[in-house]
């Protein structure tokens, strides 16, 4: 029986990401995700309203229209967790196939809030929550099982597909972490239990590979150090305090909440896509706001608290969107000086976020930043630890999983290469069983294990 991958997006860009694996007649898609940087979209944009011939023809999602030309059934939406660039497409694309959508409790959370915002299309998909560890019987010869692991987002899996032909593993995205208070450890048992069975396959992201002296990508736990060690004297002090950081960041929310409410000051969450992640996170218990906290996301609400806090700063902790500079966000525009919060001289603003590497996200940040300064405000940037896999991170992955042949994926031809290297150390060998695709291509195995 033949198995083949097409890489419909997320090949050539960080973003987009949208595979399917065909085994035999039957198709599994994984991803249906956004594009980030293409048209100024960050955390805040509604593209509930745009059509999706316009993002695709803008390259802001996926272009799906080659699997008309796919001869094969789609059995199943998969989705391993739930970022932008992996989720945010899903009321777009899903309704074009007769297929269940299935992921993890929190993830299927957003994936249905998303779905209910959608304006152009209606979406009426069965939808399937799936436990990590548990498996599912997707066709005859397809078993699809879910992986504990760890990312920058709760309920995050690698998903196995189990065929006579052998596994394929799909690990977008992932971390090795041990010490996140929220998340348990990845399930390596499990893995190398998969690598002794079989692996065909591993559909695998990029995204850290291209960056200097980055050997394994450090526990959450460093990040929440690194946060106690500069909140806990701020939030003595009588200046305001403000702290942007991913609003998909549960486990880093739930850090900020910790050691704030050890103060006197009430902590607010500011902020639509604050409040979308948050709210889902604190009605499955993922997060355990205290009471002294609350989350705002309507502009009237968000005005309203910002106000409040305007008028008496040292008692209030601002957790925000706009950790890019976004100028639409929310961080971005209390530093344009276009909110009811003034910044003033001696404000700490904590920026527990990297740069994501693009030149408007650099440049929108370098904006913030020196607005912010010209404020008065003192900066704590990129208190922050990554949710993606360093490079010896992935050769320990490789080790456990023993696949035949690697597809790099999740990143650009540059992150791609450089997987590519790090796999022939390992003893792949590009074009023979590491396999580099770009968006619209597809890679065929005849024959299994």
């Amino acid at each position: 029986m033949t198995v083949e991958v097409i890489a419909i997006g997320g090949y050539e860009e960080v973003g987009k990401n949208m595979s399917a694996v065909k085994v035999g007649e039957d198709v599994v898609i994984f991803d249906m995700g956004i594009h980030l940087d293409r048209v100024h979209i960050h955390e805040d944009t509604d593209m509930a309203r745009m059509h999706s011939l316009d993002l695709i023809e803008r390259g802001i999602i996926p272009d799906d229209t080659l699997m008309k030309d796919v001869d094969g059934k789609v059995r199943a939406i998969v989705f391993t967790h739930g970022h932008l660039d992996h989720i945010g497409a899903v009321g777009k694309l899903a309704h074009r196939y007769e297929a269940p959508i299935i992921g993890t409790p929190y993830t299927m959370g957003l994936i249905e809030r998303t779905i209910k915002s959608e304006r152009k299309f209606k979406v009426t998909n069965p939808q399937q929550v799936l436990n990590p560890g548990e498996k599912i019987q997707i066709s005859p010869d397809i078993t699809l099982e879910f992986v504990r692991t760890t990312h920058s987002i709760p309920h995050t899996v690698n998903a196995a597909i189990h065929t006579s032909e052998g596994i394929i593993v799909y690990a977008n995205d992932f971390k090795f972490d041990n010490h996140q208070m929220i998340s348990d450890p990845p399930d390596y048992h499990r893995l190398r239990e998969l690598g002794k069975k079989g692996v065909l396959a591993l559909i695998v992201e990029t995204t850290r590979m291209t960056e200097e002296k980055q050997v394994k990508t450090y526990s959450e736990k460093v990040a929440r150090i690194a946060l106690q060690d500069v909140m806990e004297q701020a939030l003595t002090e009588k200046e305001g305090m403000l702290i942007t950081t991913f609003s998909s960041h549960i486990e880093r929310i739930q850090a900020i909440c910790n050691i704030a409410k050890k103060s006197d000051r009430q902590i607010l969450l500011l902020g639509r896509s604050m409040e979308r992640f948050g709210s889902i996170a604190e009605s499955m218990g993922l997060l355990n706001l205290p009471p002294t906290a609350s989350l705002y996301g309507s502009p009237k609400a968000v005005n309203r608290a910002l106000a409040r806090a305007e008028e008496k700063r040292e008692d209030y902790l601002l957790v925000t969107t706009g950790h890019q500079g976004e100028p639409d966000a929310l961080l971005p525009r209390i530093a344009n000086g276009k909110t009811n919060f003034k910044v003033r001289r001696g404000d700490n603003v904590v920026i527990s976020a990297p740069i994501i590497p693009a030149p408007m996200n650099v440049a929108n940040r370098n904006i913030m930043e020196r607005r912010l300064k010209t404020s008065g405000a003192r900066i704590f940037p990129n208190l922050h630890v990554s949710g993606h896999a360093g490079r010896e991170d992935h050769r320990d992955y490789i080790r456990m999983l023993d696949p035949m042949h690697i597809i790099p994926a999740h990143g650009d031809l540059e992150m791609l290469a450089a997987y590519t290297e790090m796999a022939e150390e390992e003893g792949f060998k590009m074009g023979n069983n590491i396999h580099i695709l770009r968006n619209g291509q597809a890679q065929v195995f005849n024959g299994g294990i």
